[in-house]
Formats: structure tokens, sequence, C-alpha cells
């Protein structure tokens, strides 16, 4: 389903044309494709050197050729490469992410585990890792990408809903503590991103209930939204551009809904 008036998007450029992140070093997880890539890529235009950080060697190579960034290839269910990645980092993006659907009583224990290591126990990890240069510094900004499920609950996405929450108080620690130290901690709250995940939900999603793709974004996804389209990842990524921007240092602790009025209603 689409909007009457569709958004139009200009490119990474005209997104960073205000921050100047020129001198400063990102690291953006889960940015070989979707958000994190969208993250990457507007990062780079405003000037900032990004380590481009995914499971993914080829997807992480191809987008950190794209925008003169490292690629880094690490398992972020693992400790062991997270503790191999760079430490001296000013901006900190934790995106990687993965879905499972299924109801509580059915939900694999095993599955539910991964998502709260990849989606919690990483960000933890890195944010011990990343915040002292951050100290030192002076200044640093941790953006996190969390979800609308970060503030609502939807019926079989246990694990997900688990972790975003918990990003949500991780991200909330981080303000506090980092105030003191010119650091700012925010999350994102996407609804429904046209990502490469979000279209692994649709396709099983359509083939669960015997309807079509369209009938799947517009009757399941989008029935709690107000504006009826998928968010695209370069709207995500120029919320997040903007809190690493000179106007932002006073917002901290905060959860910022791109969720098409979702959590309005």
């Amino acid at each position: 389903m689409t909007s009457a008036f569709p958004p139009v998007f200009h490119g990474p450029a005209a997104a960073s044309a205000v921050v100047d992140l020129a001198g400063r070093t990102a690291m953006v997880t889960g940015a070989g494709s979707g958000i994190g890539r969208a993250c990457a890529t507007a990062l780079a235009a405003a000037g900032a050197h990004v380590h481009v950080v995914d499971i993914d060697a080829a997807a992480a190579g191809t987008v950190a050729e794209a925008i003169g960034g490292r690629a880094h290839v690490a398992d972020l269910a693992r400790a062991a490469p997270i503790g191999e990645l760079p430490a001296d980092v000013d901006i900190l993006v934790n995106n990687a992410g993965l879905q499972h659907v299924a109801p509580l009583a059915e939900f694999p224990p095993d599955r539910f585990e991964l998502i709260q290591r990849v989606m919690v126990h990483a960000p933890f990890l890195l944010l011990r890792r990343i915040l002292p240069h951050m100290y030192t510094r002076g200044w640093g900004r941790v953006v996190n990408i969390s979800s609308v499920h970060g503030l609502r609950a939807s019926a079989f996405k246990a694990g997900y809903v688990t972790a975003k929450h918990a990003l949500e108080g991780l991200s909330k620690v981080t303000a506090v503590e980092g105030a003191p130290h010119g650091v700012t901690s925010n999350c994102v709250n996407p609804g429904y991103v046209r990502t490469p995940l979000v279209e692994r939900q649709i396709e099983a999603q359509a083939a669960a209930h015997g309807i079509d793709a369209d009938r799947v974004v517009s009757e399941v996804l989008l029935g709690r939204s107000a504006v009826k389209r998928l968010i695209e990842p370069e709207e995500v990524a120029a919320a997040v551009l903007w809190l690493c921007g000179p106007h932002t240092g006073y917002l901290t602790g905060a959860s910022i809904p791109l969720d098409g009025g979702w959590t309005a209603t």
C-alpha cells in the first residue's frame, strides 16, 4: 500500500548538509544492509570514518568500499569477536538484530537466547569497550536502533520485544552515566522499515495467512500505524545523523518514535 504523497529522498549528501562529522570515527553494527547500511552511508557522507560491522563478509566489504570505510566481519553473538573491534570510536550505532516469530509456548529457547546475545549483550560489551574512549575525548554519541517494539508489545515476538525493551534500559543507563562526560545515548524507534528482515516477515506472513504481500503490509504490519506506508531506511538514518549533530547535546536518554503514529493511538 502506498501513500498519495510518497517521501522524497535527496540522498545522504542532503541529509548530512547541516552535520559535519569530519574527524569523527563511527561504528555501525549490522551495517551490511537495511538500516545499518543507510546509517553508515549517511555518517560517511557527513565526513565520519565508518567501521562497517556485519556477520556477512561480502555485504560488509561492499558497503565499506562504497563509503570509504573499513569492514569488520563479526558474529556479535560471541564475545571474542567484539573484543577485537576498534575501541577508539566517537559514534556507536547499535543496529544489528534478528527476528523470530512464534507463540511463547513454542518459542525455541536457543533462539530467544541468541536474540538477547546479539541485541542486548553485544551492545553492552561494545559500550564497555568504547565508552572509555568517548569519556577521554569528552564527546560521544550512542544511538541504539530500537523499535516501536521497544515501547509496545506484539504477540509472537517474545525474543525481539524483550530485547528491544532491554536495549531501551541500557540506553537510559548509558545516558545517565555518560552525561558528565559529554556522551549522549538515545534510541530511535521505527515502525516497520523496508529492510530485508521485514521483507522476509512479509513473505512468511503471506504464506501463513494465505494472502498476498500487499495485504500483509496494509492489514497486518500497518494496522496500528496512522501513516500507511513502510518507513525507508534513509529516514531512520536521517534521525540517527541528526542525533550526532551540533544541536542535540542536551537530548539524551530519549526514545524517538518514527512509527507513523503507532504509539499515538
